[in-house]
């Protein structure tokens, strides 16, 4: 068995054709045809129904699931073998928030890039609460994203702490108040993050503990997409501070501060613990853990 013939059969399962997998491969059809042959053979199986369309047998499933763990290994022995004589280079899937894509990552990649070319990024913008799950079944390799609840199976490192705000249009009847309590906002219309995100949450908990029930009217998976909408004066809605400097600079939108939403929320760097950390992310991480607070925070 040689990993050729490995890379055969993973590849005869996606196209479903040896004419077809030939042609991804640079082989003919009797190459591709003796690789899988050669297979059968000294496994002593049928690993591939070759009635059209071409499947896989139950063997051939079940020998298909090990020879991806092993050509895995092998690329991640590459890998480190590459890492251990080249600059930092690969590619970094980072998964996080719409706001911290927009608000925060610019001035950190802009940076990152120009300092590393060879490294490439791909940015996956997705609710709050799904970075965390993301990290940990490898859908990304690093996420950013508000730290909340703790997880064994991923590391996490703060990098700097954000808090909520109450915010509404200038032609909202509230946009003159400098300050309101948390039982006002039960008698307004309020946008809402869905219930999925992190910032839903925290919101959630703080209606339960006061016994309140807020009038939802809307409902958006990010806050880049509340804001469109409490700018036009749809309703109110509380977001994170950071994410709302442009809009209260340009005078789009209002802050009113509520005292019980005063609270710090740590965001931070998370990735699957026990996991292989090539030389890009090993940069990544190390540049993003040693930038100061105010390098996310701030306000320029």
């Amino acid at each position: 068995m040689n990993i050729n013939q490995l890379e055969t059969l993973l590849t005869i399962s996606k196209t479903m054709s040896f004419r077809k997998a030939g042609e991804l491969l640079n082989l003919t059809q009797p190459a591709v045809s003796a690789q899988i042959k050669s297979l059968e053979d000294e496994f002593k199986t049928v690993l591939i129904d070759r009635n059209q369309p071409v499947t896989l047998t139950d063997r051939g499933q079940v020998f298909l699931d090990h020879a991806e763990r092993i050509l895995a290994i092998v690329e991640e022995l590459k890998q480190k073998l590459s890492d251990l004589s080249q600059t930092p280079q690969g590619h970094i899937v980072l998964g996080t928030t719409s706001s911290i894509a927009i608000q925060i990552l610019p001035r950190v990649l802009s940076y990152f890039q120009d300092q590393f070319p060879m490294i490439k990024t791909t940015i996956h913008s997705m609710p709050s609460s799904q970075v965390m799950t993301s990290v940990e079944n490898g859908t990304v390799d690093i996420g950013i994203t508000y730290l909340s609840e703790r997880n064994p199976n991923v590391e996490t490192s703060i990098l700097y702490y954000d808090t909520y705000e109450l915010v509404v249009s200038p032609e909202h009847p509230m946009s003159h108040l400098k300050h309101t309590t948390i039982e006002s906002l039960k008698d307004i219309p309020m946008i809402m993050l869905s219930p999925d995100t992190l910032g839903r949450r925290f919101l959630d908990q703080i209606f339960r503990k006061l016994k309140l029930q807020p009038h939802i009217v809307m409902e958006l998976s990010s806050s880049e997409e509340v804001k469109r909408m409490v700018e036009i004066n749809l309703g109110a809605a509380v977001v994170s501070k950071l994410s709302i400097h442009n809009e209260v600079r340009l005078g789009t939108l209002k802050r009113i501060k509520v005292n019980e939403l005063d609270m710090s929320h740590p965001v931070g760097v998370v990735y699957k613990s026990g996991r292989y950390i090539n030389s890009a992310m090993q940069q990544f991480l190390s540049d993003l853990k040693g930038m100061p607070e105010d390098q996310f925070i701030s306000s320029e």
